[in-house]
């Protein structure tokens, strides 16, 4: 199988992983841009390079695209971009003539409004007036943000809110297969979600998340029938809101399993395989920032008998310590499907369930491929984002931090270490704490 995968960005989330996980089935081909093409904190993408790497691509079975990589240069140009609507509008329709007749998973995301004073991802005013203009945008009550300031935001959101009602004619006209408007870092209320409802009544589909939504295409654009079965570590507490996002844990798992294509039963024994999701009692946590969740996890829970996928979403932005130290006792190769832990419940999810729907019968199942990408999840999810990150100021060397669990982890998944990610190297691509890179040596 061919599929074209234009990324949001250069992260290793959103360029590596998916070429780590479609290395499990030797089957599937991936073809996406050069790196440097691609945008990062500080730049953005090279959009006519990348235009014409994709005129020269052969014939591809599935073509998943992040358009906001087309028309603003990535996910965090789409903050910042001065481009007008003519300007945006002209790629776009170079884009258009690439893609007619072809099978199209696309997303476009609905721009973000941070509860902050942080500037790093947003307009440089962000850092003085970015908490009021989020309360402006939740109350409707303008508490001191200078009009010009105003104006300027609420120009580029409906700058982008235009692109977006574009997608919308594409779609009538049938140029996607399927097309998703994503609600990045969202709140309860705001003019994303006022946005969202709009896009719906147009006809659109919108979906909680951001940087998972492309592997959520992957996993959709591959048809293999799979019958999930959904197991709760707190079943009392499946209607609690995630951190960063506007809606339950539930309703997030039964999104991304339906965006993802896969079946979805009430009864286990008919199950293909179980989705275990380490949910959180009323308030998800967050390590790095200091929040606890109501309820730790208790210990008492055991892994499936049959095949399975692990979840880990009590706490947001890394793993669940207690519960990761419970499982690594209790993993079983033959029915292990996988492990994510990472950032948001929606970026956890959608990324589990892409590996998992590659290795369901993978036509050339690569098992190297699949202990490297766990190997790597586990570093980064758990050791890094859940304990050696809280350790360091700044970005350094972690190797000795990280070599504690480099040894549990190569223990569990391979006696012979060269089929893993066996000697690490760790890098900041963007020169913060907030993400690594993991690459062999």
């Amino acid at each position: 199988m061919k599929i074209c995968f234009i990324p949001i960005d250069n992260r290793p989330v959103c360029y590596n992983l998916v070429k780590d996980i479609a290395a499990i089935d030797e089957d599937i081909e991936i073809f996406i841009p050069p790196r440097e093409f691609l945008g990062d904190l500080k730049k953005n993408a090279q959009v006519n390079e990348i235009l014409q790497w994709m005129e020269n691509l052969p014939d591809c079975d599935a073509m998943i695209l992040s358009l906001d990589t087309i028309a603003y240069g990535g996910l965090i140009p789409s903050r910042r971009s001065p481009d007008s609507l003519e300007e945006i509008q002209k790629r776009l329709y170079r884009l258009k003539s690439l893609i007619i007749g072809k099978n199209v998973y696309a997303f476009s995301s609905i721009m973000r409004i941070p509860d902050n004073n942080c500037n790093e991802e947003e307009k440089e005013y962000w850092k003085d007036w970015g908490k009021k203009i989020f309360e402006y945008s939740y109350s409707g009550v303008n508490t001191g943000v200078p009009q010009e300031i105003l104006e300027d935001y609420l120009a580029g959101r409906r700058r982008n809110f235009e692109i977006n009602k574009l997608y919308l004619n594409w779609q009538q006209e049938g140029i996607f297969d399927t097309l998703i408007f994503s609600k990045d870092d969202c709140a309860p209320k705001g003019f994303n979600v006022d946005e969202a409802i709009e896009l719906e009544r147009l006809g659109g589909k919108t979906k909680t998340g951001a940087d998972e939504i492309p592997l959520s295409l992957l996993a959709r654009a591959i048809e293999k029938d799979i019958k999930i079965y959904v197991e709760y570590t707190e079943p009392d507490y499946k209607d609690s809101v995630s951190n960063y996002e506007d809606i339950s844990i539930e309703k997030s798992v039964t999104g991304q399993l339906e965006l993802g294509g896969f079946g979805i039963t009430d009864d286990k024994n008919k199950a293909d395989l179980i989705l275990v999701v380490n949910n959180f009692a009323e308030k998800q946590g967050e390590l790095v920032m200091g929040w606890e969740t109501s309820k730790k996890y208790s210990g008492n829970f055991e892994l499936p008998s049959k095949p399975y996928a692990i979840a880990d979403v009590r706490y947001a932005n890394g793993a669940d310590n207690d519960f990761v130290e419970h499982i690594l006792t209790q993993i079983d190769l033959d029915n292990f499907y996988g492990y994510a832990g990472w950032n948001t419940s929606a970026n956890t999810l959608g990324s589990l369930l892409a590996a998992v729907k590659v290795k369901w019968k993978a036509k050339k199942y690569n098992d190297r491929a699949f202990l490297k990408l766990e190997t790597i999840r586990f570093l980064d999810d758990w050791a890094y984002q859940a304990n050696v990150r809280a350790r360091i100021e700044k970005p350094c060397d972690i190797s000795d931090l990280m070599k504690p669990y480099e040894d549990k982890l190569t223990k569990i998944f391979s006696s012979q270490p060269a089929k893993t990610c066996s000697h690490p190297e760790y890098i900041y691509p963007w020169e913060r704490k907030f993400e690594i890179e993991i690459a062999e040596k």
